[in-house]
């Protein structure tokens, strides 16, 4: 039928950094690294309408590659893991639901799968302080 996404929220990674085995992420220190990774902090969080409820491993995609976060979810950013893509960094694009600038898809319900919930929801949580682009 070649439908394409009704949404997309989109937001860029705005800081780096290295962690190291023992080395932990997120309220409660819930995620700890096994080894040394790179992780970016992303400017969405649940204050935007993201699901905070999401776990270590619900997918993203990372400039336009499927990657996965890391810790919980906070109020105003979340963590994604940067191991697999040498080249992000600030300013990188992270795609949290919906069509990357390359055209990648990250279907909506893989996200609300992970939340236990519905993609419906999703769009309907998304806050008023969340720019909107009409296309």
């Amino acid at each position: 039928w070649g439908l394409q996404p009704a949404m997309s929220l989109h937001a860029r990674i705005i800081a780096v950094q290295q962690l190291q085995a023992g080395d932990s992420v997120g309220y409660g220190s819930s995620f700890v690294a096994d080894g040394p990774m790179r992780i970016g902090v992303v400017a969405c969080g649940y204050a935007d309408g993201y699901p905070r409820i999401c776990p270590t491993g619900t997918p993203v995609l990372v400039d336009g590659a499927r990657g996965r976060t890391v810790g919980r979810v906070s109020m105003d950013m979340l963590t994604v893991d940067l191991s697999p893509f040498p080249d992000a960094g600030v300013g990188s694009q992270v795609t949290l639901w919906g069509q990357a600038e390359g055209g990648a898809l990250l279907d909506i319900d893989d996200v609300a799968q992970a939340a236990g919930t519905v993609g419906y929801e999703l769009m309907c949580a998304l806050a008023a302080r969340v720019p909107v682009l009409v296309v």
